[in-house]
């Protein structure tokens, strides 16, 4: 997620490192980079002035602390000055008194406003809400169809009506939604390829029948500042809460994320990284500056995992590793948990110290968990649990069933029986002794 704006920043920063001093001259040659970088991303030109001024403004007028450099100094403000740019802080969804809580979902077509109200139902499906998923988008049957494949992927309740009218399909939501004693209630609306009067007077029609508690705007995070464009026309038309930023884990420059707060004044509360229905994350200003600088973003990481991971399994795996009995089937749980967090790439980019610069070297192959996953899958359960007796025969089978071959079976062997060799050494020495010694 903004590999190459980080990479820009990081080049940024690593010139003033050089500097015990900087001078106004060292600061004004920075923040002319910085703006370079920011217009070159699509923000918003207005917004790029004022991120500089205000920035040159703090630093010229900063006491710099003696246990940093100048140049962590200005970082430090960067830092602060992006995290204030896109919100300040979190801002969650409102919580009602009386329930559905009504969520009106906006967007021009083709943003992934659909794929989002699913995205958005789990994630509030695995928080303890009993979501109703509702199509008003009548105007096309093929979304009404999708959000209702949606709604069975996820296993949440999908309601709409084609013959009906849009107003009158969400009255019957709603009244369904209170009837069966629902929390929330997910309204997925029209969407157009432009904005038009027949689209506005169709959302504000819906939106004066139900009242809703949250509008959201779904933008295309790749479209840079033509999604900041479109949210400002939808805005001035139909006053909507919050924003949600979709295709972030595409080749996304910034620039939407960057302005549209300070453009239509409104919070960004979600992003989706990525097509599975998991991918959705709360937007933290805070941890995206992070990001955006190099400096990961630990947090993210932890709840991600802590979402993924069976924290009983691990226990069980815990005790296993030290009585040194982790086998296939211990493997492949563990895959499964580790895909939940996403791809690789994403985990990795969230561990602070592992800069973007770094990792344009690293290739990292979400696909060779793939393969991994396909030979274990093409053993039986005894070769699982015991993989010694893998042998010539069995290795030729199992490169057939997974459609790999010979050679990455026994590469994927010798990197498990190495594992359990240092888990046993780590046991014998690392939990029995002082010297812990690793074979590696």
């Amino acid at each position: 997620m903004f590999q190459e704006l980080s990479e820009k920043f990081e080049g940024i920063f690593q010139q003033l490192k050089g500097h015990g001093k900087i001078s106004e001259k060292h600061l004004d040659e920075t923040m002319r980079d910085v703006r370079r970088v920011l217009l070159e991303a699509d923000v918003n030109f207005k917004v790029a002035r004022q991120f500089i001024d205000e920035i040159k403004s703090k630093a010229l007028g900063a006491n710099v602390v003696q246990s940093i450099t100048p140049a962590q100094q200005i970082i430090k403000i960067v830092n602060e000055e992006l995290t204030s740019l896109m919100g300040g802080v979190q801002v969650p969804l409102k919580t009602v008194h009386v329930p559905p809580a009504v969520i009106m979902v906006i967007g021009l077509q083709g943003a992934g406003k659909t794929t989002f109200c699913g995205k958005l139902a789990l994630h509030l499906k695995k928080q303890g809400k009993s979501p109703l998923l509702i199509g008003a988008d009548l105007q096309r049957p093929a979304a009404v169809e999708q959000l209702r494949i949606i709604g069975e992927l996820t296993q949440v309740d999908f309601y709409s009506d084609l013959k009906s009218t849009p107003v009158q399909v969400c009255k019957n939501g709603f009244s369904l939604a209170r009837k069966d004693g629902r929390d929330v209630l997910i309204v997925d609306t029209a969407g157009r390829l432009h904005i038009d009067d027949e689209l506005m007077d169709e959302l504000i029609s819906i939106k004066t029948v139900l009242n809703p508690h949250d509008i959201l705007f779904v933008a295309d995070g790749m479209t840079g500042q033509d999604a900041v464009i479109a949210a400002k026309a939808f805005l001035d038309n139909i006053d909507f809460s919050g924003l949600v930023l979709t295709k972030m884990d595409g080749d996304a420059r910034g620039g939407a994320a960057l302005s549209i707060k300070a453009v239509t004044g409104r919070p960004i509360q979600f992003i989706s990284t990525g097509e599975k229905f998991e991918s959705l994350e709360k937007f933290h200003p805070d941890r995206m500056a992070s990001r955006i600088l190099g400096m990961g973003d630990i947090v993210s990481l932890v709840e991600k995992a802590q979402d993924a991971v069976d924290l009983k399994k691990a226990k069980e795996l815990e005790k296993k590793l030290r009585r040194a009995e982790f086998t296939f089937e211990d493997f492949f749980e563990q895959l499964q948990q580790l895909k939940k967090m996403g791809p690789l790439s994403q985990i990795i980019g969230m561990i602070p110290g592992i800069n973007s610069k770094a990792m344009k070297d690293v290739s990292v192959d979400d696909n060779a968990l793939v393969s991994v996953e396909a030979i274990i899958n093409s053993m039986t359960l005894e070769e699982r649990r015991q993989p010694r007796i893998i042998n010539g025969s069995r290795r030729l089978r199992i490169a057939r069933g997974s459609g790999t071959s010979v050679q990455e079976i026994n590469r994927l062997l010798k990197q498990f029986f190495s594992m359990q060799k240092m888990m046993k050494k780590f046991n014998r020495k690392g939990m029995h002794g002082r010297n812990m010694q690793f074979p590696f």
